[in-house]
């Protein structure tokens, strides 16, 4: 039997949230922070109108942190038709932190969380001390997350260096085509070594097919149970769309876990004032479930 896909709303994002959708230059206030919160509750609210939408064999799922999401989580977590997963590292940093330092483990137990996640930015081109002392903590966290039951999600980007970009005339889109889906192996291959070891490899998206199954066969390695799901990048909806359908007929692969190109533009709309909340949640609901469709069909097209 084939896995069940899961198709994350993400909504962990709290850093660039706070800079570049609400333009806020000094920590919010309590206000601010208020704001902040009940538009996450509006995206929650889109995401439960999309779930009993979907067809047998497709699970929603939540990715939402507890600084603004906390109320999302709460009310998440008492759904079971509906996976939860909450972030522990801290945003807008270049290399790994925990979100509360050395009381993380606390604040990772206290939901009821179907997965926690890492977001981590890796190439093998990076400084190599750096690269070993995140792969470190991640493989105390990967142990943690066995222990406590609480799988674990590796969300892994994979930036340029610029030896990258000058080997292909500075052009980001030839970098991801033709450099990014190797390196994207390499840094999983050394990550396992390290003994790193998710549940689910969050990945940005892959130009073809072939190197998705790449991407995959490097997840499962040496027997791992593992399988990868797909990240948004904030991506324009047609390269997002090739992206997943270019991963959906790899049976490892199976959802993604999307998060401002579905819900920045309603959310910015919402808060210029053009359009009012129903219709905020509304095209909320209604971009999600356009990239699961994009996914379940190209998913249900390949197995013909």
């Amino acid at each position: 039997m084939s896995d069940p896909l899961l198709l994350i709303l993400a909504m962990d994002h709290r850093d660039s949230l706070e800079r570049e959708l609400y333009k806020l230059t000094a920590p919010p206030t309590p206000a601010e922070a208020a704001r902040i919160a009940a538009d996450k509750l509006l995206i929650y609210r889109a995401l439960l109108d999309a779930a009993g939408q979907l067809p047998a064999g497709a699970r929603a799922g939540v990715l939402v942190d507890e600084q603004y999401g906390a109320s999302v989580a709460e009310l998440a977590q008492h759904v079971p038709t509906l996976d939860l997963a909450m972030p522990i590292e801290a945003s807008g940093h270049p290399w790994f932190q925990f979100a509360f330092g050395d009381d993380w483990r606390r604040h990772a137990e206290f939901f009821a969380t179907g997965n926690s996640k890492v977001l981590i930015r890796d190439n093998p081109g990076f400084d190599e001390s750096d690269r070993h002392s995140q792969a470190e903590t991640l493989s105390k966290v990967s142990d943690w997350a066995r222990e406590a039951g609480r799988p674990l999600i590796v969300e892994l980007l994979v930036p340029a260096t610029d030896a990258d970009l000058a080997s292909v005339a500075g052009d980001a889109t030839r970098y991801d085509a033709e450099l990014r889906p190797r390196l994207t192996v390499q840094v999983i291959h050394e990550l396992q070594d390290a003994g790193v070891e998710p549940a689910l490899w969050k990945v940005e998206g892959l130009e073809a097919t072939a190197d998705a199954r790449e991407v995959a066969r490097a997840a499962r390695r040496g027997g791992r149970d593992a399988r990868c799901i797909v990240l948004g990048r904030h991506a324009p909806s047609e390269r997002l769309e090739h992206w997943l359908t270019q991963a959906a007929p790899v049976a490892d692969f199976v959802g993604f876990a999307i998060g401002r190109s579905i819900w920045w533009d309603p959310l910015g709309d919402l808060l210029a004032g053009t359009i009012d909340e129903a219709e905020a949640q509304r095209r909320i609901t209604t971009a999600y479930l356009v990239y699961a469709n994009d996914f379940i069909t190209a998913r249900a097209a390949s197995a013909e």
